[in-house]
């Protein structure tokens, strides 16, 4: 399954949600004590050059949860922005695993 990100007179450009996957995955392991839960909720919606996200995370024990959350929001919205240009809606975060 692939998402439109331009489409135009001169043809269109898709990306595979594999890709979308890995460009999150990326930019949630950037931040550290981060990381995407793998077989958990996550999605990456992409419509009419905007992009709302919601992803499942592990956070490290003992760091400060709201700033972990906040960094990959940042971290997310940025990597989507420069690679898809897409204006970033949202980027919801669950931290649901704590990791030693």
């Amino acid at each position: 399954m692939s998402r439109v990100l331009v489409s135009d007179d001169g043809g269109s450009v898709r990306v595979s949600e594999a890709a979308l996957v890995q460009l999150v995955d990326g930019a949630v392991a950037s931040v550290d004590g981060a990381r995407l839960r793998k077989r958990r909720r996550r999605s990456v919606e992409l419509a009419d050059g905007r992009a709302r996200v919601d992803l499942e995370i592990t956070a490290a024990y003992g760091s400060v949860l709201p700033e972990v959350a906040r960094a990959v929001q940042e971290q997310v919205a940025g990597a989507l922005t420069r690679m898809c240009d897409v204006k970033v809606d949202a980027v919801d975060i669950a931290v649901v695993e704590l990791t030693q």
